[in-house]
Protein backbone atom coordinates (compact mmCIF):
# COMPACT_ATOMS: atom_id res chain seq x y z
CA UNK A 1 0.00 0.00 0.00
CA UNK A 2 2.48 2.42 0.97
CA UNK A 3 4.67 1.21 -2.28
CA UNK A 4 1.63 2.65 -4.49
CA UNK A 5 1.29 5.61 -2.66
CA UNK A 6 4.75 6.62 -3.11
CA UNK A 7 4.91 5.54 -6.60
CA UNK A 8 1.50 7.75 -7.45
CA UNK A 9 3.52 10.68 -5.65
CA UNK A 10 6.26 10.03 -7.88
CA UNK A 11 3.98 9.97 -11.20
CA UNK A 12 1.95 13.17 -9.97
CA UNK A 13 5.55 15.11 -8.99
CA UNK A 14 6.71 14.52 -12.56
CA UNK A 15 3.50 14.42 -14.58
CA UNK A 16 2.32 17.96 -13.10
CA UNK A 17 5.60 20.17 -13.89
CA UNK A 18 5.45 18.11 -17.45
CA UNK A 19 1.51 19.21 -18.09
CA UNK A 20 1.97 22.77 -16.55
CA UNK A 21 5.25 23.36 -19.08
CA UNK A 22 3.51 22.18 -21.88
CA UNK A 23 0.70 24.17 -21.26
CA UNK A 24 2.98 27.48 -21.14
CA UNK A 25 4.48 26.56 -24.17
CA UNK A 26 1.49 26.37 -26.26
CA UNK A 27 -0.18 29.39 -24.72
CA UNK A 28 3.10 30.85 -26.16
CA UNK A 29 3.72 29.83 -29.39
CA UNK A 30 -0.23 30.34 -29.76
CA UNK A 31 -0.45 33.50 -28.65
CA UNK A 32 2.06 35.16 -30.76
CA UNK A 33 -1.18 36.59 -33.18
CA UNK A 34 -2.92 37.42 -29.68
CA UNK A 35 -0.30 39.31 -28.85
CA UNK A 36 0.09 41.15 -32.22
CA UNK A 37 -3.75 41.96 -32.24
CA UNK A 38 -3.66 43.35 -28.85
CA UNK A 39 -0.23 45.68 -29.81
CA UNK A 40 -1.89 47.01 -32.29
CA UNK A 41 -5.02 47.61 -30.80
CA UNK A 42 -2.40 49.51 -27.65
CA UNK A 43 -0.91 51.61 -30.20
CA UNK A 44 -4.63 53.41 -31.31
CA UNK A 45 -3.36 55.49 -28.49
CA UNK A 46 -0.88 58.14 -29.30
CA UNK A 47 0.65 58.05 -26.09
CA UNK A 48 3.10 55.01 -24.54
CA UNK A 49 2.21 55.41 -21.33
CA UNK A 50 -1.13 55.53 -21.96
CA UNK A 51 -0.52 52.02 -24.46
CA UNK A 52 1.02 50.31 -21.37
CA UNK A 53 -1.29 51.20 -19.28
CA UNK A 54 -3.97 49.95 -21.76
CA UNK A 55 -2.22 46.90 -21.85
CA UNK A 56 -1.83 46.22 -18.26
CA UNK A 57 -5.47 47.21 -17.59
CA UNK A 58 -6.48 45.71 -20.64
CA UNK A 59 -5.05 42.10 -19.56
CA UNK A 60 -6.32 42.04 -15.67
CA UNK A 61 -9.53 42.34 -17.10
CA UNK A 62 -8.41 39.62 -20.03
CA UNK A 63 -7.25 37.64 -17.09
CA UNK A 64 -10.59 37.52 -15.07
CA UNK A 65 -12.22 36.90 -17.92
CA UNK A 66 -10.30 34.03 -19.18
CA UNK A 67 -10.35 32.11 -15.31
CA UNK A 68 -14.38 32.75 -16.24
CA UNK A 69 -14.26 31.05 -19.00
CA UNK A 70 -12.28 28.10 -17.77
CA UNK A 71 -14.17 27.46 -14.92
CA UNK A 72 -17.02 27.29 -17.32
CA UNK A 73 -15.40 25.61 -20.14
CA UNK A 74 -17.19 22.11 -19.59
CA UNK A 75 -20.56 24.25 -20.35
CA UNK A 76 -19.24 26.46 -22.55
CA UNK A 77 -18.14 23.74 -25.29
CA UNK A 78 -21.43 22.56 -25.49
CA UNK A 79 -22.72 25.47 -27.75
CA UNK A 80 -21.14 26.38 -30.82
CA UNK A 81 -22.79 29.69 -30.90
CA UNK A 82 -20.10 30.66 -28.60
CA UNK A 83 -17.37 29.81 -30.73
CA UNK A 84 -19.31 31.53 -34.21
CA UNK A 85 -19.47 34.31 -32.20
CA UNK A 86 -15.58 34.51 -31.40
CA UNK A 87 -14.90 33.21 -34.56
CA UNK A 88 -17.06 36.74 -36.07
CA UNK A 89 -15.58 38.72 -33.92
CA UNK A 90 -11.83 37.81 -35.36
CA UNK A 91 -13.15 37.81 -38.71
CA UNK A 92 -14.38 41.76 -38.08
CA UNK A 93 -11.56 42.39 -36.19
CA UNK A 94 -9.27 41.40 -39.10
CA UNK A 95 -11.84 43.04 -41.94
CA UNK A 96 -12.10 46.10 -39.84
CA UNK A 97 -7.83 46.74 -39.95
CA UNK A 98 -7.55 45.76 -43.85
CA UNK A 99 -10.56 47.76 -44.25
CA UNK A 100 -9.10 51.24 -42.43
CA UNK A 101 -7.85 53.66 -45.02
CA UNK A 102 -4.78 54.75 -42.55
CA UNK A 103 -4.72 57.96 -40.98
CA UNK A 104 -3.78 61.38 -42.55
CA UNK A 105 -0.49 61.71 -40.65
CA UNK A 106 1.01 58.47 -41.46
CA UNK A 107 -1.19 56.61 -43.60
CA UNK A 108 -1.26 53.42 -41.21
CA UNK A 109 -3.79 51.20 -40.91
CA UNK A 110 -5.29 50.05 -37.27
CA UNK A 111 -7.67 51.45 -34.76
CA UNK A 112 -7.52 54.72 -33.02
CA UNK A 113 -8.78 55.55 -29.47
CA UNK A 114 -9.96 59.39 -28.59
CA UNK A 115 -9.12 57.97 -24.58
CA UNK A 116 -7.70 54.94 -22.61
CA UNK A 117 -11.24 53.49 -21.61
CA UNK A 118 -12.52 53.01 -25.02
CA UNK A 119 -9.10 50.73 -25.73
CA UNK A 120 -9.62 48.63 -22.40
CA UNK A 121 -12.58 46.41 -23.30
CA UNK A 122 -11.61 45.70 -26.58
CA UNK A 123 -7.97 44.72 -25.41
CA UNK A 124 -10.41 42.11 -22.88
CA UNK A 125 -12.65 41.09 -25.32
CA UNK A 126 -10.15 40.54 -27.76
CA UNK A 127 -8.25 38.33 -25.56
CA UNK A 128 -11.50 36.41 -24.68
CA UNK A 129 -12.34 35.33 -28.68
CA UNK A 130 -8.75 33.74 -28.45
CA UNK A 131 -9.04 32.38 -25.21
CA UNK A 132 -12.08 29.92 -26.90
CA UNK A 133 -9.49 28.18 -28.89
CA UNK A 134 -6.87 27.91 -26.43
CA UNK A 135 -8.82 26.90 -23.49
CA UNK A 136 -10.18 23.78 -25.21
CA UNK A 137 -6.66 22.95 -26.14
CA UNK A 138 -5.45 23.32 -22.95
CA UNK A 139 -8.43 21.26 -21.66
CA UNK A 140 -7.26 18.26 -24.27
CA UNK A 141 -4.19 18.21 -22.47
CA UNK A 142 -4.74 18.84 -18.87
CA UNK A 143 -7.96 17.61 -16.49
CA UNK A 144 -7.25 19.16 -13.39
CA UNK A 145 -8.65 22.74 -13.39
CA UNK A 146 -5.54 24.05 -11.04
CA UNK A 147 -3.33 22.81 -13.95
CA UNK A 148 -5.32 25.07 -16.80
CA UNK A 149 -5.68 28.13 -14.39
CA UNK A 150 -1.63 28.45 -13.78
CA UNK A 151 -1.44 27.74 -17.22
CA UNK A 152 -3.73 30.18 -18.48
CA UNK A 153 -1.99 32.70 -15.35
CA UNK A 154 1.19 32.27 -16.61
CA UNK A 155 0.20 32.55 -20.43
CA UNK A 156 -1.70 36.03 -19.51
CA UNK A 157 1.94 37.13 -18.07
CA UNK A 158 4.11 36.20 -21.27
CA UNK A 159 1.14 37.60 -23.52
CA UNK A 160 1.65 40.78 -21.78
CA UNK A 161 5.65 41.06 -22.89
CA UNK A 162 5.02 39.46 -25.76
CA UNK A 163 2.65 42.61 -26.70
CA UNK A 164 5.35 45.23 -25.54
CA UNK A 165 7.95 43.81 -27.42
CA UNK A 166 5.26 43.74 -30.36
CA UNK A 167 4.64 47.38 -29.93
CA UNK A 168 7.98 48.27 -31.21
CA UNK A 169 8.63 45.52 -33.77
CA UNK A 170 5.26 47.02 -35.32
CA UNK A 171 7.19 49.96 -35.63
CA UNK A 172 10.68 48.30 -37.18
CA UNK A 173 9.04 46.31 -39.55
CA UNK A 174 6.84 47.27 -42.94
CA UNK A 175 4.76 44.02 -43.09
CA UNK A 176 4.47 42.70 -39.16
CA UNK A 177 1.44 44.53 -38.28
CA UNK A 178 -0.34 42.73 -41.66
CA UNK A 179 0.89 39.40 -40.77
CA UNK A 180 -0.44 39.30 -37.52
CA UNK A 181 -3.77 40.60 -38.74
CA UNK A 182 -3.95 37.93 -41.69
CA UNK A 183 -3.10 35.43 -38.19
CA UNK A 184 -6.07 36.71 -36.46
CA UNK A 185 -8.51 35.95 -39.94
CA UNK A 186 -6.59 32.79 -39.65
CA UNK A 187 -7.19 32.10 -36.63
CA UNK A 188 -11.28 33.29 -36.98
CA UNK A 189 -11.93 31.04 -39.83
CA UNK A 190 -10.29 27.96 -38.60
CA UNK A 191 -12.99 28.61 -35.01
CA UNK A 192 -15.95 29.08 -37.77
CA UNK A 193 -14.95 25.70 -38.79
CA UNK A 194 -14.44 23.98 -35.66
CA UNK A 195 -18.23 25.53 -35.09
CA UNK A 196 -19.55 24.28 -38.48
CA UNK A 197 -17.45 21.99 -40.29
CA UNK A 198 -15.56 20.18 -36.98
CA UNK A 199 -14.98 17.46 -39.99
CA UNK A 200 -12.81 19.66 -41.64
CA UNK A 201 -10.69 21.72 -39.45
CA UNK A 202 -7.05 22.09 -39.59
CA UNK A 203 -4.72 20.10 -37.51
CA UNK A 204 -2.85 22.38 -34.55
CA UNK A 205 0.40 21.36 -35.79
CA UNK A 206 -1.00 22.87 -39.71
CA UNK A 207 -1.95 25.50 -37.92
CA UNK A 208 1.16 26.40 -36.11
CA UNK A 209 3.55 26.15 -39.33
CA UNK A 210 0.66 28.40 -41.19
CA UNK A 211 1.34 31.30 -38.71
CA UNK A 212 5.13 30.78 -37.99
CA UNK A 213 5.63 31.46 -41.83
CA UNK A 214 2.81 34.35 -41.85
CA UNK A 215 5.25 35.81 -39.16
CA UNK A 216 8.42 35.03 -41.30
CA UNK A 217 7.16 37.20 -43.64
CA UNK A 218 6.10 39.63 -41.79
CA UNK A 219 9.58 40.25 -40.33
CA UNK A 220 10.85 40.16 -43.73
CA UNK A 221 11.38 43.43 -44.15
CA UNK A 222 12.34 46.19 -41.70
CA UNK A 223 11.08 49.89 -42.70
CA UNK A 224 13.61 52.50 -44.41
CA UNK A 225 14.08 54.77 -41.12
CA UNK A 226 15.49 51.63 -39.26
CA UNK A 227 17.29 50.44 -42.62
CA UNK A 228 19.03 53.67 -42.68
CA UNK A 229 19.76 53.72 -39.18
CA UNK A 230 21.43 50.72 -39.11
CA UNK A 231 23.49 51.16 -42.19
Amino acid sequence: MLEQVFQNQIAIDFTVPFILLLLVVLEAVLSADNAIALASIAQGLEDRAMQRRALNIGLIAAYFLRIALILTATWVIKFWQFEVLGALYLLWLSWKYFSSGGNSQDNSKGFRFASLWQAIPMIAVTDLAFSLDSVTTAIAVADQTWLILAGGTIGVIALRFMAGLFIRWIEEYDNLEDAGYIAVAVVGARLMMKALAPAYVPPEWLMIVAIALIFIWGFSRRTASETSASD
